[in-house]
Order: structure tokens, then sequence, then C-alpha cells
């Protein structure tokens, strides 16, 4: 017989807690969908229209253990000039997050978290685009991992500029 304490598979041996990530809760805090040109906008076309889509992920503590992450969608339609459609959607869900070690804190929210809801946030804009008489917009999957790095690049660079 081993002399080491027994831990279940994927708790750590020495009795502390496993780290853990809990979706609480998920909501739709803004959605919003513009057809500017309609119905003349809704016939039908030749070629597929400009499509520009932008993300951002936010994150802020709501409790010791709990933070509110917010993922925002947004994609605008057009051709030249003309605005086919313009949707934004903020997604937000609050998660509890505990047992993960500090530094490992900004990865879980600004990469797990986003991941965990995205696919959720893609079926609300396929959803309003669709709705909205187009075909539905469906989101090619985000690399979460890499828009991070991408971030914290951005930032080191300009604390960098800042001090010198």
């Amino acid at each position: 017989m081993s002399d080491k304490p027994f831990a279940p598979t994927g708790a750590p041996a020495n009795g502390a807690a496993a780290p853990s990530l809990n979706i609480l809760t998920q909501y739709v805090k803004d959605l919003s969908f513009e057809n500017p040109g309609a119905p003349n906008s809704l016939r039908g076309r030749n070629q597929s229209p400009n499509i520009g889509i932008n993300v951002n992920v936010g994150a802020n503590p709501i409790g010791d253990k709990e933070y509110d992450v917010t993922l925002t969608l947004s994609a605008k339609a057009g051709e030249d000039k003309e605005v086919l459609f313009n949707v934004e959607l903020v997604y937000g869900g609050v998660f509890r997050i505990d047992g993960f070690p500090q530094e490992h804190m900004l990865p879980v929210l600004f990469i797990e978290c986003p991941r965990l809801l995205f696919p959720f946030a893609r079926q609300i804009l396929a959803d309003a685009t669709r709705n909205g008489g187009f075909p539905p917009l469906m989101l090619d999957p985000i690399d979460f991992g890499q828009m991070f790095q991408q971030k914290m690049a951005e930032e080191q660079a300009k604390s960098k500029i800042q001090v010198s």
C-alpha cells in the first residue's frame, strides 16, 4: 500500500481543491440589428457583400470568485457606400472561477470564458441576420488564444513607448 494520500482523478494530491470554471448564467446585454435600406436591400445580388466583423472581450470581477465576461460581436455588410445591415451583440456570462493560480487568471478570463460563450453568441447573430431578411451570418470559429496574445503584445509595446 502507498503512504500517499488518495486524490480523485484530476484533483491535486496535496489536498488543494482542483481548479474549477463554472458558468453561473448567460445573458444578452445588448442586441441591435439595422437594415436601413429595406426593402430594397433585400433584393437579389450578383455578388456577396463585403462584411466587416469586429470582436472584443471584456471581463470584470463582480465578487470574490465571480467574473462578468462579455463578448462583443459586430458585423457590418455593404456594397460601396450602401449599408445592407449592421448587427451588434454584447453577450455576457457570469463565471465562478476558483483554484487557478493568479498567473492563469487572464488567460482563463480572456480565452476560455469567451470560447464557452461564442457558440451561443454566434447563433444569436445568425438568427438576427436571418430574421432581418438575409442569409444567416455564420461566423467562423474565433481563436481567442491568438487574440489574447496579440492584445498582450500590443499592451507590452504601449508600455515600452510610455516608459521611453
